[in-house]
Protein backbone atom coordinates (compact mmCIF):
# COMPACT_ATOMS: atom_id res chain seq x y z
CA UNK A 1 0.00 0.00 0.00
CA UNK A 2 2.35 2.31 -1.01
CA UNK A 3 1.09 4.79 -3.33
CA UNK A 4 -0.16 8.55 -1.75
CA UNK A 5 -3.60 10.12 -1.94
CA UNK A 6 -4.56 13.45 -1.63
CA UNK A 7 -6.72 12.23 1.42
CA UNK A 8 -4.79 11.42 4.32
CA UNK A 9 -8.37 9.94 5.08
CA UNK A 10 -8.48 7.61 2.08
CA UNK A 11 -5.31 5.95 3.44
CA UNK A 12 -5.97 5.15 6.75
CA UNK A 13 -9.39 4.41 5.38
CA UNK A 14 -7.96 1.16 3.10
CA UNK A 15 -5.20 0.46 5.46
CA UNK A 16 -7.95 0.27 8.31
CA UNK A 17 -9.94 -2.42 6.25
CA UNK A 18 -6.97 -4.28 4.77
CA UNK A 19 -5.69 -4.84 8.83
CA UNK A 20 -9.10 -6.12 9.54
CA UNK A 21 -8.90 -8.51 6.32
CA UNK A 22 -5.88 -10.21 7.74
CA UNK A 23 -7.63 -9.85 11.36
CA UNK A 24 -10.30 -12.14 9.75
CA UNK A 25 -7.95 -14.39 8.49
CA UNK A 26 -5.68 -15.09 11.26
CA UNK A 27 -9.10 -16.18 12.87
CA UNK A 28 -10.31 -18.16 10.22
CA UNK A 29 -6.59 -19.96 10.13
CA UNK A 30 -7.00 -20.40 13.92
CA UNK A 31 -10.66 -22.07 13.80
CA UNK A 32 -9.05 -24.46 11.16
CA UNK A 33 -5.95 -25.56 13.56
CA UNK A 34 -8.66 -26.08 16.49
CA UNK A 35 -11.27 -27.96 14.90
CA UNK A 36 -8.23 -30.53 13.84
CA UNK A 37 -7.31 -30.32 17.28
CA UNK A 38 -10.64 -31.15 18.02
CA UNK A 39 -11.07 -34.48 15.35
CA UNK A 40 -7.84 -35.47 16.17
CA UNK A 41 -8.50 -35.47 20.14
CA UNK A 42 -12.03 -35.99 20.45
CA UNK A 43 -12.86 -32.91 22.21
CA UNK A 44 -15.97 -32.16 22.30
CA UNK A 45 -15.25 -29.04 24.59
CA UNK A 46 -12.53 -27.75 21.04
CA UNK A 47 -15.25 -27.95 19.34
CA UNK A 48 -17.95 -26.05 21.03
CA UNK A 49 -15.18 -23.26 20.94
CA UNK A 50 -14.98 -23.53 17.67
CA UNK A 51 -18.91 -23.37 17.28
CA UNK A 52 -18.93 -20.41 19.45
CA UNK A 53 -16.08 -18.28 17.70
CA UNK A 54 -18.42 -19.12 13.88
CA UNK A 55 -20.53 -15.88 14.92
CA UNK A 56 -17.56 -13.56 15.59
CA UNK A 57 -15.92 -14.49 11.64
CA UNK A 58 -19.66 -14.18 10.09
CA UNK A 59 -19.37 -10.74 12.09
CA UNK A 60 -16.26 -9.37 10.99
CA UNK A 61 -17.28 -9.69 7.31
CA UNK A 62 -20.45 -7.82 7.66
CA UNK A 63 -18.60 -5.28 9.03
CA UNK A 64 -15.59 -5.51 6.50
CA UNK A 65 -18.92 -5.08 3.69
CA UNK A 66 -19.63 -1.67 5.76
CA UNK A 67 -16.03 -0.37 5.69
CA UNK A 68 -16.50 -1.25 2.03
CA UNK A 69 -19.82 0.31 0.98
CA UNK A 70 -18.85 3.73 3.20
CA UNK A 71 -15.02 3.70 1.33
CA UNK A 72 -16.66 4.12 -2.12
CA UNK A 73 -19.60 5.93 -1.66
CA UNK A 74 -17.15 8.91 0.43
CA UNK A 75 -13.78 8.57 -1.71
CA UNK A 76 -14.88 7.06 -5.14
CA UNK A 77 -11.42 5.39 -5.67
CA UNK A 78 -10.10 4.76 -9.54
CA UNK A 79 -7.63 2.12 -10.67
CA UNK A 80 -5.74 -0.18 -8.22
CA UNK A 81 -7.56 1.25 -5.35
CA UNK A 82 -11.18 0.27 -6.50
CA UNK A 83 -9.29 -3.44 -7.40
CA UNK A 84 -8.17 -3.52 -4.02
CA UNK A 85 -11.27 -2.62 -2.65
CA UNK A 86 -13.11 -5.24 -5.29
CA UNK A 87 -10.07 -8.03 -4.12
CA UNK A 88 -11.01 -6.82 -0.19
CA UNK A 89 -14.58 -7.98 -0.39
CA UNK A 90 -13.72 -10.92 -2.26
CA UNK A 91 -10.99 -11.94 0.50
CA UNK A 92 -13.49 -11.41 3.45
CA UNK A 93 -15.98 -14.08 1.61
CA UNK A 94 -13.82 -16.22 1.37
CA UNK A 95 -12.11 -15.87 4.78
CA UNK A 96 -15.99 -16.47 6.02
CA UNK A 97 -16.44 -19.42 4.16
CA UNK A 98 -13.06 -21.16 5.71
CA UNK A 99 -14.81 -20.57 9.15
CA UNK A 100 -17.55 -22.35 7.74
CA UNK A 101 -15.60 -25.35 7.22
CA UNK A 102 -13.73 -25.19 10.42
CA UNK A 103 -17.37 -24.87 12.04
CA UNK A 104 -18.13 -27.77 9.83
CA UNK A 105 -15.30 -30.44 11.29
CA UNK A 106 -16.43 -29.19 14.58
CA UNK A 107 -19.71 -30.69 14.01
CA UNK A 108 -18.25 -33.86 12.68
CA UNK A 109 -16.33 -34.21 15.78
CA UNK A 110 -19.95 -33.38 17.59
CA UNK A 111 -21.64 -35.72 15.79
CA UNK A 112 -19.20 -38.74 16.60
CA UNK A 113 -18.78 -38.29 20.32
CA UNK A 114 -22.46 -38.56 20.55
CA UNK A 115 -22.90 -41.66 18.36
CA UNK A 116 -20.03 -43.03 20.98
CA UNK A 117 -17.96 -43.94 17.76
CA UNK A 118 -14.65 -42.53 18.76
CA UNK A 119 -13.87 -45.63 20.61
CA UNK A 120 -13.56 -47.93 17.74
CA UNK A 121 -12.75 -45.17 15.37
CA UNK A 122 -9.87 -46.20 12.69
CA UNK A 123 -9.05 -42.37 12.58
CA UNK A 124 -6.36 -41.20 9.72
CA UNK A 125 -5.05 -38.71 11.75
CA UNK A 126 -1.51 -37.94 10.75
CA UNK A 127 -2.96 -38.07 7.07
CA UNK A 128 -5.64 -35.54 8.18
CA UNK A 129 -3.41 -33.29 10.23
CA UNK A 130 -1.15 -33.46 7.07
CA UNK A 131 -3.86 -32.12 4.95
CA UNK A 132 -4.54 -29.58 7.41
CA UNK A 133 -1.21 -28.38 8.11
CA UNK A 134 -1.14 -28.00 3.64
CA UNK A 135 -4.20 -26.06 3.92
CA UNK A 136 -3.28 -23.83 6.67
CA UNK A 137 -0.17 -23.09 5.48
CA UNK A 138 -1.50 -22.08 2.39
CA UNK A 139 -4.04 -19.83 3.41
CA UNK A 140 -0.86 -18.10 6.08
CA UNK A 141 1.25 -17.59 2.72
CA UNK A 142 -1.95 -15.84 0.81
CA UNK A 143 -2.68 -14.25 3.43
CA UNK A 144 0.81 -12.53 3.47
CA UNK A 145 0.86 -12.03 0.35
CA UNK A 146 -2.29 -9.81 0.35
CA UNK A 147 -0.31 -8.28 3.28
CA UNK A 148 2.25 -7.04 1.63
CA UNK A 149 0.53 -6.94 -2.49
CA UNK A 150 3.22 -9.42 -3.15
CA UNK A 151 2.05 -11.23 -6.80
CA UNK A 152 5.01 -13.44 -6.76
CA UNK A 153 4.39 -14.77 -3.86
CA UNK A 154 0.37 -15.02 -4.56
CA UNK A 155 2.00 -16.88 -7.62
CA UNK A 156 3.48 -19.53 -5.21
CA UNK A 157 0.10 -20.47 -3.36
CA UNK A 158 -1.17 -21.24 -6.75
CA UNK A 159 1.99 -23.26 -7.43
CA UNK A 160 1.29 -25.62 -4.59
CA UNK A 161 -2.25 -26.11 -4.91
CA UNK A 162 -2.46 -29.48 -6.06
CA UNK A 163 -0.64 -30.51 -2.77
CA UNK A 164 -3.79 -30.13 -1.23
CA UNK A 165 -5.99 -31.94 -3.78
CA UNK A 166 -3.46 -35.10 -3.79
CA UNK A 167 -3.57 -35.18 0.03
CA UNK A 168 -7.47 -35.35 -0.77
CA UNK A 169 -7.25 -38.02 -3.31
CA UNK A 170 -5.41 -40.26 -1.06
CA UNK A 171 -7.44 -39.82 1.72
CA UNK A 172 -10.48 -40.69 -0.29
CA UNK A 173 -8.31 -43.87 -1.18
CA UNK A 174 -7.81 -44.74 2.47
CA UNK A 175 -11.18 -44.22 3.55
CA UNK A 176 -13.13 -46.22 0.92
CA UNK A 177 -10.31 -49.24 2.10
CA UNK A 178 -11.53 -48.52 5.35
CA UNK A 179 -14.87 -49.18 4.44
CA UNK A 180 -14.61 -51.73 2.43
CA UNK A 181 -12.63 -53.78 5.00
CA UNK A 182 -15.65 -53.17 7.88
CA UNK A 183 -18.77 -52.28 6.65
CA UNK A 184 -19.24 -51.45 10.57
CA UNK A 185 -16.72 -48.32 9.46
CA UNK A 186 -19.15 -46.72 6.69
CA UNK A 187 -20.74 -44.38 8.77
CA UNK A 188 -17.45 -42.52 10.31
CA UNK A 189 -15.53 -43.43 7.46
CA UNK A 190 -17.57 -40.78 5.02
CA UNK A 191 -17.93 -38.36 8.20
CA UNK A 192 -14.20 -38.04 7.32
CA UNK A 193 -14.34 -37.83 3.89
CA UNK A 194 -16.67 -34.42 4.37
CA UNK A 195 -13.50 -33.70 6.73
CA UNK A 196 -11.06 -34.05 4.04
CA UNK A 197 -13.36 -31.91 1.56
CA UNK A 198 -13.25 -28.97 3.97
CA UNK A 199 -10.21 -29.14 4.64
CA UNK A 200 -9.53 -29.22 0.55
CA UNK A 201 -11.88 -26.12 0.76
CA UNK A 202 -9.75 -23.92 2.73
CA UNK A 203 -7.29 -24.57 0.37
CA UNK A 204 -9.34 -23.71 -2.22
CA UNK A 205 -10.12 -20.59 -0.43
CA UNK A 206 -6.41 -19.03 -0.14
CA UNK A 207 -6.11 -20.14 -4.28
CA UNK A 208 -9.11 -17.61 -4.76
CA UNK A 209 -7.25 -15.15 -2.39
CA UNK A 210 -4.26 -15.91 -4.00
CA UNK A 211 -5.90 -15.06 -7.37
CA UNK A 212 -7.15 -11.71 -5.99
CA UNK A 213 -3.65 -10.55 -4.74
CA UNK A 214 -2.81 -10.69 -8.64
CA UNK A 215 -5.94 -8.92 -10.03
CA UNK A 216 -4.67 -5.97 -7.61
CA UNK A 217 -1.51 -5.74 -8.47
CA UNK A 218 -1.34 -6.45 -12.20
CA UNK A 219 -4.98 -5.61 -13.18
CA UNK A 220 -5.71 -9.38 -14.55
CA UNK A 221 -8.06 -11.65 -13.25
CA UNK A 222 -6.22 -15.09 -13.76
CA UNK A 223 -8.91 -17.21 -12.10
CA UNK A 224 -9.76 -19.76 -14.64
CA UNK A 225 -6.58 -19.38 -16.38
CA UNK A 226 -3.37 -22.07 -17.24
CA UNK A 227 -0.63 -21.61 -14.31
CA UNK A 228 1.99 -20.81 -17.15
CA UNK A 229 -0.47 -18.01 -18.23
CA UNK A 230 -0.67 -16.88 -14.68
CA UNK A 231 3.56 -16.91 -14.70
CA UNK A 232 3.68 -14.73 -17.47
CA UNK A 233 1.28 -12.49 -16.71
CA UNK A 234 3.04 -11.93 -13.06
CA UNK A 235 6.18 -11.19 -14.39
Amino acid sequence: MNDKHISSQFDADLRDVSTRVLEMGGLAESQVAQAMYALANFSGETATQVLQQEDRINHMEVEIDTLMQRIIATRQPAAIDLRLLIAISKASANLERVGDEAARIARTVQRLINTGVSSRLRLPVADLQFECELACTQLRKALDAFARLDPAAALEVLKHDDQIDQEFDGLLRKLITYMMEDPRMISSSIDLVFVAKAIERVGDHAKNLAEAVIYVVKGTDVRHVALADVETAVR
